[in-house]
């Protein structure tokens, strides 16, 4: 039966999208795969130490078991549910124990702030020494931006080469980021250092901190995120919301700077737009409300961080910045809650999916997928373990992860 359409032109149509689909594909691979931290800590750089992260860990005990002892108090505090309450508490209490750090970055911008060039090259060439002994997954540093560009190249240079190895968590922050040219140059000045140290080619990635207006809508009204990335030539590995520089850049008052404000919402939002499937993953700020004085202060701190750290779950920001030990109650104690709160309806619908069964849920493959990736978030930052998700869905961490990749099972 003959047909309307001729088939050489479809033919030469088809290869047209094959270049748009292979363009595509190589642009939006979709996540990268593998654990992501659920927090950064920032560290002033001349107050890192060896034992820093086990510190933060026995702080954070003890600011629980002085503030919010035993999984009632702890429930008062946040107000979580009375069937979260005592597994909540055990999860914080083992993960304070075990890893209570997972990402530490050492700070040579603000938090550090200007020295001379003698203290700072010395802090540069001690933390490269220490960044093996720290025994956490992932540890970097941020260095300062190229506003101070000699300063910010030579310590971020003196850091990699002094550093005894490459390490696999390794992570570097470039900050104030205002102009695709500023990352064209970055990924040149690796390239040079990589060439130097003998390491595969785009072996050093790097964190664009989206802290200031240039860095959501360029000059020309256009989304800037994309084309950092795309200068970023494969190098960027996420991007970090800088909530405090942002709202004063958008002229918001001391009292309207949190990560809670509309401002905040919009930046967060085209993050989220300009990385979605390329595998650039998304980090949120931080609040500057430390858990620190009174037991009052200390409950009052703590909700605040739990609320906000709850509302960056709720709009896909499983990232966030702390500055302050006791804030690793909070942090820990909101991704418990989320994901033990969400897992049994997330396991039916799972389980609704593998199995084909009518669970008054329409789900699509596009749906499982998140479904699937939120039990694999749940087990990284062990809310839940392999047994449990097994129990739940019936799915081995396996058959979790071919859902994810959105492989047939």
């Amino acid at each position: 039966m003959r047909t309307s359409l001729d088939g050489s032109l479809l033919a030469s149509v088809a290869r047209r999208l094959s270049a748009v689909d292979a363009a595509r594909s190589a642009r939006y691979p979709g996540d990268a795969g593998g654990r992501q931290p659920v927090h950064t800590c920032y560290i002033p750089a001349d107050q890192v130490t060896g034992d820093l992260p086990q510190r933060w860990g026995q702080a954070a005990l003890a600011a629980l078991a002085e503030y919010a002892p035993g999984p009632h108090a702890f429930t008062q505090v946040l107000g979580l549910p009375a069937e979260l309450a005592e597994p909540v508490h055990e999860k914080v209490v083992a993960k304070l124990r075990r890893e209570p750090v997972e990402d530490l970055r050492m700070d040579f911008e603000d938090g550090y702030g200007p020295r001379s060039d003698a203290d700072e090259d010395a802090d540069a060439v001690r933390c490269a020494g220490l960044t093996p002994t720290l025994a956490v997954p992932w540890a970097g540093l941020r260095f300062k931006s190229f506003e101070s560009f000699e300063r910010g190249v030579r310590t971020l240079d003196l850091f990699l080469t002094q550093l005894p190895e490459i390490p696999a968590g390794l992570v570097l922050t470039f900050p104030k980021v205002t102009a695709v040219e500023q990352v064209t140059a970055l990924v040149e000045l690796l390239e040079l250092i990589e060439d130097r140290l003998d390491l595969p080619a785009g072996r050093l990635r790097f964190e664009i901190q989206i802290e200031t207006t240039q860095s959501v809508v360029d000059a020309t009204g256009r989304f800037a995120i994309p084309g950092f990335i795309t200068a970023g030539r494969g190098r960027v590995s996420g991007l970090h919301f800088g909530t405090y520089d942002y709202t004063a850049a958008c002229g918001l008052s001391a009292s309207e700077q949190h990560l809670g404000h509309p401002a905040c919402d919009f930046a967060r939002h085209v993050m989220q737009v300009s990385a979605a499937g390329t595998g650039v993953r998304l980090s949120d700020g931080s609040t500057n409300v430390l858990p620190v004085g009174d037991r009052d202060a200390v409950h009052a701190a703590w909700r605040t961080h739990f609320g906000y750290t709850l509302r960056s779950l709720t709009h896909g920001f499983h990232q966030g910045w702390d500055m302050h030990p006791a804030q690793l109650v909070t942090r820990y104690a909101a991704n418990y809650a989320f994901y033990l709160g969400n897992a049994a309806a997330d396991a039916k619908r799972l389980r609704a999916y593998v199995d084909k069964v009518e669970a008054g849920v329409l789900d699509e493959p596009a749906t499982a997928q998140a479904l699937a990736m939120s039990m694999r978030r749940a087990m990284d930052c062990g809310a839940l373990s392999a047994a449990d998700v097994e129990e739940l869905c019936g799915l081995s961490e396996a058959g979790l992860g071919r859902l994810v990749r959105r492989e047939s099972l």
